[in-house]
């Protein structure tokens, strides 16, 4: 048999095994063809396979779940070594379970007939099944007392926007930043609990390193009318097969606390409108 057929016949055995070892899976809303669209990606543990439903904890970020309807259409992303495989799905239901800390939120969506196995050899770590991953800007942070006031008018111009039906460019500005170092691009591979993953091209390999605290630039536009600034530290790191950098990136309020309800308000936002695009 092909070895490629014989790892796509197994993706059932990795799914099992991904259960009984406490791991996870990640999730996209299908949102169509819309080119002009940004994918989240969601990184989640699995609690459990229920007949033809997979039991996945709920979406969400810094303790908030994010509320996606049942019928919501999926993209499901199934990792296990270097195997890789994409699903369509959908959500069923949610319910509150127990988990192994505290009772939580979760997400009955349904187990996929068939899969397709897709290649991780790409920055954007997708398929043919289309999916779109955000922008990151990202800065070495030299100096993170400098980044509040940045921060303070981001949120400012943000909520301006949203009350005025405005939309705001995009500037690398010295004056607009705080004091940072050279600049490079990132896709945002995922978001998770406490902050985000990204991938960071082999060519921005002299510019990043994990030591620093970085300043991040997520494009959520248009539902989120200018790009959300915040402050990160990298939490872990590897490298795949074609030299890219996998950041675990974990969010830090701590000089600015009043940040995190906005940041996890327009992530939610974001999150929204997607049933509703998928929908359209």
């Amino acid at each position: 048999m092909p070895a490629n057929r014989s790892r796509t016949e197994r993706w059932r055995e990795c799914l099992q095994q991904i259960c009984e070892r406490g791991g996870g899976l990640e999730f996209a809303i299908d949102q169509g063809e819309d080119p002009g669209r940004s994918d989240l990606v969601w990184r989640v543990h699995v609690y459990g396979i229920d007949g033809d439903s997979i039991v996945v904890e709920h979406p969400g970020s810094m303790g908030r779940s994010f509320p996606v309807p049942p019928g919501t259409p999926l993209i499901g992303i199934m990792s296990v070594g270097q195997n890789r495989w994409m699903f369509r799905s959908k959500v069923l239901a949610s319910e509150t379970v127990q988990t192994r800390s505290r009772p939580g939120r979760a997400m009955h969506v349904l187990a996929p007939q068939q899969v397709e196995r897709c290649s991780r050899r790409t920055i954007e770590r997708t398929s043919t099944l289309g999916l779109q991953l955000p922008t990151v800007g990202c800065w070495p942070l030299l100096d993170p007392r400098t980044a509040t006031a940045v921060e303070v008018a981001n949120r400012v111009q943000v909520e301006d926007l949203l009350r005025t039906g405005g939309q705001a460019s995009v500037s690398d500005d010295p004056a607009a930043l705080p004091e940072v170092g050279p600049k490079f691009e990132a896709s945002l591979a995922n978001i998770g609990g406490g902050g985000v993953g990204i991938v960071v091209p082999r060519q921005s390999h002299a510019t990043f390193d994990s030591i620093h605290p970085y300043f991040l630039r997520i494009d959520l536009r248009p539902t989120v009318p200018v790009p959300l600034l915040l402050t990160a530290r990298v939490a872990h790191t590897h490298i795949d097969s074609m030299q890219n950098t996998y950041a675990g990136m974990a969010f830090d309020f701590s000089l600015n606390p009043e940040h995190k309800a906005f940041v996890v308000d327009q992530i939610a936002r974001y999150v929204g409108a997607m049933p509703r695009r998928a929908a359209a």
